[in-house]
């Protein structure tokens, strides 16, 4: 009888079909999207950060991460090459890293925050990831790249 059990609650009524198989969509979102790729900013300012996600059944969060570029590293989600900066080592390089809720049941949502660049990091490339997550799992990745001034 328990194995007769345990057979049964193995097999799903859940066809192919109800089960999420896409991932998520960054999207630029309209004349205000921000952060563009090879933007500059400059210590003490904020980044305003505006994109739209979608996705086909429901949207999970995203995460927002700011490193150093000073090695010429690449993530390889645009085919623009921005002018980089002779390579050099960090000193006090920033490091942001934030994760952030989506209402749920959302299929669509504009993303909008503001980021403080500290005064005192060093200079030079970043990137600015986005990452992506739906509610089944799958993840999408947009890398931007920026410079601080």
């Amino acid at each position: 009888m328990m194995v007769l059990l345990l057979a049964l609650s193995a097999c799903s009524n859940t066809d192919d079909s109800e089960k999420d198989l896409d991932m998520p969509q960054i999207a630029d979102a309209g004349a205000a999207t921000a952060p563009l790729n090879c933007q500059t900013f400059h210590t003490g300012e904020t980044i305003s950060f505006r994109y739209l996600f979608t996705d086909n059944v429901e949207l999970g969060n995203y995460n927002i991460e700011i490193h150093n570029n000073f090695d010429h590293h690449t993530h390889s989600t645009s085919a623009e090459e921005c002018e980089a900066e002779p390579v050099k080592a960090p000193h006090n390089p920033w490091v942001f890293n934030q994760s952030y809720c989506i209402p749920p049941k959302s299929i669509s949502y504009t993303a909008e925050n503001e980021i403080l660049i500290p005064d005192d990091i060093d200079t030079g490339d970043y990137h600015f990831m986005i990452r992506l997550t739906d509610q089944a799992g799958w993840q999408q990745i947009k890398s931007v790249a920026i410079r601080i001034e």
